[in-house]
């Protein structure tokens, strides 16, 4: 099963080091692997979310997601996105954007494409760091029968019972930091408020479309579950329903994407190494990890690993907008971050199944019926 669901990857991989290679020689060999150690290293937290929202999805549009999605995410993501932002802030047509970023200038020179990138990044950290806080706080709020810091999770779905507070937090968070660490508040303001309008459109069509096809559901009668864990086949996201979560992780792994494409700039500033490596090989392993967790049923016997994933999300979240003044945190820091709660939730996941085994009941079924009370 694993070689099945591991198989393009390990293959893509192949190819994506053999192609640097012609490319660029043994540097661009190494580097290419460097780019896609990275990628995977600080997208764990992404596939951990993305296993929550696939496993609801039929399985067609999880082979959407392993095929169209990884078109986008190469292509879109780790290669066009960083050229149209060039082009759009540098004043810049596509082509001359395409010139620039394959020229060798060194990102010192304030022309280079790495400088111009990086000019545009308080825009970038503004329109992804409101994503993914409206993305954590509506996580937050929400009123969860497993919890994992009760301490904190408690009062906060508490408080989450309030309406529309996610949107209002997060509108004023994005209005004191864009007063008082953006240069150009105004254009921060912008870029965060389509965040915010992103996350709203895309998260409430979502929604929406998954509300309506359960009522269909609903009325087609139960089905079993095939495999004992997660949604049954009958209640998986199809349709429009499963377009819109599609479309959604999507977005997600955009917002994901950004600080890493950004720092992927100072390993090289070469746009072909960076779509291979934090492309085709990084994108691609986040893919089959994020099926792999479906498939087998991870996130149902170690329960806490969704909470990690989520609270990890929101410190990238505040290091992103962060990021919008002067202070840049290293994609390291950013990556251990998120290394240190995936693997205390992981380490609690453990240790709660350890202690439900010695009372001898079963930790899957445990988390399945809480879920579904």
């Amino acid at each position: 099963m694993n070689l099945r669901i591991f198989g393009w990857s390990y293959a893509v991989t192949a190819v994506s080091l053999v192609i640097a290679y012609l490319y660029a020689g043994v540097s661009g060999l190494v580097l290419c692997a460097i780019l896609g150690v990275l990628e995977i290293s600080l997208s764990f937290d992404n596939a951990v979310v993305n296993a929550t929202v696939l496993e609801r999805m039929s399985e067609f549009w999880q082979r959407i997601f392993l095929t169209v999605g990884i078109v986008i995410a190469v292509f879109g993501m780790r290669l066009v996105f960083p050229l149209v932002i060039v082009a759009v802030t540098a004043g810049l047509n596509p082509v001359e954007s395409l010139t620039l970023a394959l020229e060798r200038r060194p990102e010192s020179d304030p022309t280079s494409y790495a400088a111009l990138l990086n000019e545009a990044y308080p825009q970038i950290a503004a329109f992804g760091g409101m994503f993914l806080l409206l993305l954590v706080l509506d996580w937050l709020f929400e009123d969860r029968d497993i919890k994992w810091l009760s301490w904190l999770e408690r009062p906060l779905a508490k408080i989450g019972r309030l309406n529309q507070l996610s949107t209002v937090i997060a509108l004023v968070v994005l209005v004191f930091l864009a007063n008082t660490l953006a240069e150009d508040p105004a254009v921060v303001m912008i870029a965060g408020a389509l965040g915010v309008v992103t996350y709203l459109a895309v998260n409430g069509l979502g929604e929406l479309f998954d509300t309506a096809g359960e009522a269909q559901m609903a009325e087609a009668g139960p089905s079993e579950n095939t495999n004992g864990s997660g949604p049954s086949e009958l209640a998986k996201a199809t349709g429009k329903a499963g377009f819109f979560l599609f479309l959604y992780l999507e977005v997600l792994d955009a917002a994901f994407s950004f600080d890493g494409v950004i720092g992927a700039f100072a390993i090289t500033t070469d746009p072909i190494l960076i779509a291979l490596g934090l492309g085709l090989i990084g994108a691609m392993f986040v893919r089959s990890l994020t099926v792999f967790l479906v498939r087998k049923g991870t996130l149902a016997e170690y329960v806490y690993l969704e909470h990690g994933a989520h609270w990890a999300i929101g410190a990238l979240a505040v290091i992103l907008l962060i990021g919008i003044g002067p202070v840049h945190v290293d994609e390291i820091i950013t990556g251990l971050i998120g290394v240190v709660f995936i693997g205390a939730a992981f380490g609690s996941s453990l240790l709660r199944n350890r202690r439900l085994a010695a009372q001898g009941i079963s930790t899957r079924k445990s988390a399945e019926e809480l879920a579904h009370k």
